[in-house]
């Protein structure tokens, strides 16, 4: 799991093609104009962009305040970093009592514990509870940490342990020590929340950018669909493949800016929970799936099960696909994944579960 989410315009994740007209395409003498209005904040310790299409531009102005501050409201109910947040509240609370919480922050913090269970444990909120051994600052280290250190600081990682009260709304962490940290999932929840407010506010296309973590519906402004371009790791400011698409969120993690070198093999930001040590096998996934929460979430699954069992595991969900390059630079791809790609570049066949 990752301390914190996506850095600010990382190097390699995917960037949005907008490449949008101004006005849509006539659709008869009743159609109305629609216009493409843009903008970005830095939120979450991230970089933001919202474009939305609207008739005008109060319409347009009055959507991105909204979503954006809808995004910046659950940074502060929900942030590891903010002493007045829910979670900061749980944290301090460990071993101590339960924490009574409000429903939006019960019911992500279930939703993530269906995720721990249905990954294995590849996914858990958790994973803060361990020491912090590692340094992500793009050096070469003598070596990993010892590895009885490991051991230990990790003991207190379990998303099981976690015990929450339905009935009063609480939730508790048993062990003092113990810490939970939703930077795996929030970006995702965020943009979720932030489609919502824009749909009763009446926005039927948009898309939303969470620093590479991308959730679009309807149309552009000049009725085709959104491309979303996936980059190539090994040249940061060209495009390997893309997809066009609506009503789809496209998430992607790497280990492209957050990482340390140890004997010349990358060491990520993604800690895989059940070791303790960082994740290896992977330089990027991409995940494809209607829903951005959940989208957000598998990326980091994917991650720490590796190629071959991460392509396994989401070849067995229903309406989710998934496309990663692995540390020898192979790209390979779920079953129905389908991209258009660059200098004649195709994927590997998916693995079989």
């Amino acid at each position: 799991m990752r301390n914190r989410r996506k850095p600010v315009l990382p190097l390699y994740l995917v960037l949005a093609l907008l490449l949008v007209s101004q006005l849509s395409r006539a659709q008869g003498p009743a159609a109305v104009p629609r216009h493409t209005f843009t903008r970005s904040a830095r939120l979450m310790g991230s970089h933001f962009t919202f474009t939305v299409v609207a008739p005008d531009d109060s319409a347009g102005q009055r959507a991105l305040r909204a979503g954006l501050g809808e995004v910046r409201r659950i940074d502060r109910l929900l942030s590891f970093w903010d002493s007045t947040s829910e979670v900061v509240r749980i944290n301090r609370a460990a071993g101590l009592r339960p924490v009574a919480v409000s429903a939006e922050t019960f019911d992500l913090i279930a939703r993530t514990l269906n995720l721990s269970r249905l990954s294995d444990g590849a996914f858990d909120i958790t994973f803060a509870s361990a020491d912090k051994l590692y340094r992500f600052d793009r050096q070469a280290h003598p070596a990993l940490p010892d590895s009885a250190a490991v051991r230990a600081s990790v003991r207190r990682i379990g998303w099981q342990k976690i015990r929450l009260d339905a009935d009063k709304h609480t939730v508790f962490l048993p062990e003092k020590g113990m810490r939970i940290n939703l930077a795996g999932i929030l970006q995702g929840y965020g943009l979720r929340r932030a489609r919502a407010v824009l749909d009763k506010l009446g926005i039927k296309g948009g898309l939303l950018n969470g620093s590479g973590d991308i959730y679009c519906w309807g149309r552009q402004a000049d009725g085709s669909l959104w491309r979303v371009a996936i980059g190539d790791p090994d040249h940061p400011n060209a495009v390997a493949a893309w997809v066009d698409v609506t009503d789809m969120a496209v998430v992607t993690a790497g280990n492209y800016e957050q990482y340390f070198t140890v004997d010349g093999q990358v060491y990520g930001h993604i800690i895989n929970p059940h070791t303790g040590y960082p994740s290896v096998g992977l330089r990027s996934v991409t995940i494809l799936c209607p829903d951005v929460e959940l989208a957000d979430g598998l990326d980091e699954v994917v991650f720490v099960k590796g190629p071959t069992a991460g392509l396994a595991f989401i070849n067995q969900l229903k309406g989710v696909d998934c496309t990663l390059i692995t540390d020898d630079n192979r790209t390979l791809a779920s079953r129905g994944m389908t991209l258009n790609f660059y200098h004649g570049t195709t994927p590997a066949p998916a693995a079989k579960p």
